[in-house]
């Protein structure tokens, strides 16, 4: 097995042009991950490409029947009236930072081969604890990318997130810079504790402002309102237990 094999489904990819991809892989909250899953559902988007690598974790995935497969990734595409789309998303990150590096070069080839001058990076920014109010932070790879990102609603904001982006959503930044591909990655704050469809929500509001992509929120919001409950209940759980444990100290 190859290092990284990549597997097109149509015959001449250059053809299909697309204008701007789209990444959504896994990592904290899901966050991105499910931004592109409903993206890619709600277009009617179709698969073009997997990629599978011995840099994924040493496991097969296995479905709801039972059956086992190889984890891969997986490139999707939507051709609009005013907008072609390339979705990046799948089953892992790379395991090793080596990896990360060698796997985001590939993504990159596949943008160039379809020609997209542009890449969104979505993921979460886990702070560690349940917000109300959720941000959705920013970086760019180009100063002249601020203004724009800013109106759309997304936050620049001094220090954060420490430490830097790590993995596909920042290396797609970072060596896109070298091809002259623009490149924005938004954040949308959660806890880190739980998969975050209501972050989600959020950074698929920015998102749509800034592509002008237009699908219906509604199965992201229904999801996220079934997350809230379900957080309701834990810290009503957390609250309960406190009360109990102040009790037996009293």
């Amino acid at each position: 097995m190859k290092d990284i094999t990549i597997d097109f489904f149509e015959e001449n990819p250059e053809d299909n042009r697309c204008d701007i991809m789209i990444e959504g892989l896994p990592g904290v909250g899901q966050v991105g991950k499910l931004v592109a899953e409903h993206l890619i559902e709600e277009l009617g988007a179709e698969k073009v490409a997997e990629i599978q690598s011995v840099f994924f974790p040493p496991q097969v995935i296995i479905d709801e029947t039972g059956v086992a497969h190889m984890p891969n990734n997986e490139i999707f595409r939507y051709s609009g009236k005013d907008l072609n789309i390339l979705f990046l998303t799948g089953d892992f990150q790379s395991s090793s930072p080596e990896g990360h590096y060698l796997m985001t070069d590939a993504y990159l080839d596949i943008a160039e081969k379809y020609g997209v001058k542009r890449i969104y990076t979505l993921g979460g920014y886990g702070v560690g604890h349940l917000i109300d109010e959720i941000r959705v932070l920013a970086a760019v790879n180009s100063d002249t990318l601020k203004d724009e990102v800013e109106k759309a609603g997304a936050v620049f904001a001094k220090e954060e997130p420490g430490g830097g982006i790590i993995g596909a959503s920042g290396l797609l930044l970072g060596l896109g810079v070298r091809r002259e591909i623009e490149g924005i990655c938004l954040m949308g704050e959660t806890s880190g504790y739980l998969v975050d469809p209501k972050s989600s929500a959020s950074v698929l509001e920015v998102l749509s402002k800034l592509t002008g992509i237009e699908v219906d929120p509604t199965k992201l919001v229904e999801r996220a309102d079934e997350m809230e409950v379900f957080v309701e209940r834990l810290k009503a759980m957390d609250q309960q237990k406190s009360d109990e444990e102040l009790s037996y100290i009293g």
